[in-house]
């Protein structure tokens, strides 16, 4: 049989045998109940237990040197006010237990499905793991057990839950293998944490492959060979060897600056939604945070978070960096991110529409809301303010004004924050691009969002299978506009930095650094692997490196001269060790 291949989620080679796990959803009659405080009470014990076993898999996973944290996110869920009160609304209205939990769930679930951002969507399979596991709870079903596994187990399933990962027989887990979910899903970055090679999305898997048989799982490229011949085995187990070498290599970054080969300082940071993605931060050893995605605290609720609710989140995130660099970027709502109680309108193509900073200058008491906690948070750290989907001067003016009005209320107050707090723009339009060196002169700094700017730029959805091939980062036009971004930051005297998603990608790095990118804002799981790309780089080799890139034609041609110049570094041994 020829290579199945899906999405390389979890880079390392695993070679195994085949277990295939075939959990049945549990089944339920709905019916109405009379009695609602005793179905209430039903439900909450069953929640009980929930966040009881719910937190005895974050402490496995803490003490197997992974992030507890993202299970732990599942209890918040759970906790939630706004999920307890539709809940309670179903009972009183006659649901069952099952029925009511359903119900809430599938309608969050139906949210988090309909973006178009990957992140978001992700989250529609931690809330079905939540449901899972409730109704398994509430019906007396007993799940598969996972912690007494095989030697040398290839895991395969439907979808890898976050729950099914904290679970697994770590020492005995060659690999995972999925029918369905994304490279930025919660389970995919526990399968990272728990150095256990994953490929995801690999079409019709569970037909391809039979329990007990061998295959070779390559984590980094998306490829599986099943029945591998002893040349292959043997081609597969040198290349384990290599990635454990490297691995072993990068983890001796750990507390180290990151510099390149000529010293040249340059700095990692991580992207996060939450204050819960803090401890991932941390335990990833970066140097700050380049992107606090808001929006998540807007998401899961019927009003807006209030002032200090928001403050509460920033604060925290603030104190747990020790004086860390922590940009915090404005509601970047609209275009994939659809908030129901925001009333927005339907567009025909929200991501040309009303989104991001242009509806909160049009709504400015809920800007006004967010941009007071975040103020009020800056005196606790050093945090930064950074406008999403910038397209005139005028908009980071507005910006502006509208922190120095704000800066003079809470002076009046009495209320303590940075008045030096710094302001910058998110490049990720053309027309942010081809004005930046006027957005320059009025930003305190730029950080590139890769991933909006390389759609903008080609004019392709990435989520559209018909024009995927042209959303690319490799493109000619694509790699001139990150130039030119951080050429017009470094005339103008301020940092430029990238937090889309190729700041992580190691045949870039070389370019970004010839450009003089100087903050790469990534996965915390990557900031370590990041750090030693930088650090293998020099001054002379990026120069040739990006020379040559430069004068090639189309992405095709970018794409596969930059692999092969990656490849010949790590042939070569040209990695830099950090000092001991």
């Amino acid at each position: 049989m020829s290579a199945l291949r899906g999405i390389g989620a979890s880079a390392g080679v695993g070679i195994g045998v085949v277990l295939k796990y075939e959990d049945a959803p549990p089944t339920y009659t709905p019916h109405a109940v009379e009695d609602v405080v005793a179905e209430r009470q039903r439900l909450d014990a069953a929640l009980a237990r929930f966040r009881e076993e719910t937190e005895q898999l974050a402490k496995r996973m803490d003490e197997t040197g992974a992030d507890g944290a993202i299970l732990r996110g599942h209890i918040a869920m759970v906790d939630d006010p706004f999920l307890r009160e539709q809940l309670q609304n179903e009972l009183e209205g006659g649901s069952c237990a099952e029925q009511a939990l359903a119900t809430v769930c599938d309608l969050f679930i139906s949210i988090f499905s309909g973006a178009d951002d990957e992140l978001t969507k992700q989250r529609a399979a931690d809330v079905a793991d939540i449901k899972t596991h409730v109704l398994k709870l509430l019906l007396g079903v007993k799940s598969v057990d996972l912690k007494a596994l095989p030697e040398n187990t290839v895991l395969l399933v439907e979808e890898l839950t976050p729950s099914m990962t904290a679970a697994l027989d770590r020492p005995h887990v060659a690999a995972i293998l999925t029918e369905k979910g994304g490279k930025t899903s919660h389970s995919a970055i526990l399968s990272r944490a728990l150095k256990i090679p994953a490929v995801l999305s690999i079409p019709g898997a569970l037909s391809a492959l039979e329990n007990g048989e061998t295959v070779i799982v390559d984590g980094e490229t998306g490829e599986v060979f099943p029945a591998p011949d002893a040349a292959l085995r043997a081609q597969y187990t040198e290349k384990r060897q290599q990635l454990r070498e490297k691995a072993a290599r990068e983890e001796a970054f750990r507390g180290k600056p990151t510099q390149t080969a000529d010293g040249d300082p340059r700095k990692v940071y991580a992207n996060i939604g939450t204050p819960a993605d803090i401890d991932a931060v941390l335990a990833g050893d970066a140097e700050g945070v380049g992107l606090f995605r808001t929006e998540f605290l807007f998401l899961d609720r019927t009003a807006a978070p209030d002032e200090d609710e928001q403050f509460d989140a920033y604060q925290k995130v603030a104190l747990a960096m020790r004086g860390k660099e922590v940009i915090i970027r404005t509601l970047d709502v609209g275009g994939d991110k659809a908030i129901p109680y925001l009333g927005m309108k339907r567009e025909e193509n929200p991501f040309l529409g009303f989104r991001a900073v242009r509806y909160c200058l049009a709504h400015e008491a809920l800007y006004r809301t967010q941009l007071r906690a975040i103020l009020r948070a800056s005196a606790f750290g050093n945090v930064c303010i950074m406008i999403p989907l910038v397209t005139s001067l005028s908009e980071l003016l507005r910006v502006r004004a509208l922190v120095g009005e704000l800066q003079a209320e809470l002076r009046a107050e009495n209320v303590a924050f940075d008045e030096n707090i710094r302001i910058g723009v998110m490049i990720e339009t053309p027309a942010a691009c081809l004005i930046a060196d006027l957005l320059a002169k009025h930003a305190d700094f730029f950080s590139i969002g890769t991933n909006d700017l390389t759609g903008y730029i080609m004019a392709a959805d990435r989520g559209n299978a018909d024009v995927g091939y042209l959303y690319t980062v490799y493109h000619p036009a694509v790699l001139r506009a990150i130039q030119h971004i951080i050429a017009s930051a470094r005339q103008a005297g301020i940092p430029c930095g990238m937090c889309g998603e190729a700041a992580a990608d190691e045949t870039l790095i070389p370019l970004l650094v010839a450009f003089g990118l100087e903050e790469f804002s990534v996965n915390p799981a990557s900031a370590l692997s990041t750090r030693a790309r930088i650090a293998e780089q020099s001054a002379a080799r990026c120069k040739l490196i990006a020379a040559g890139a430069l004068q090639l034609t189309t992405a095709e041609e970018v794409e596969q001269y930059l692999r092969r110049e990656a490849r010949q570094n790590r042939a070569c041994g040209r990695g830099v060790k950090s000092e001991e």
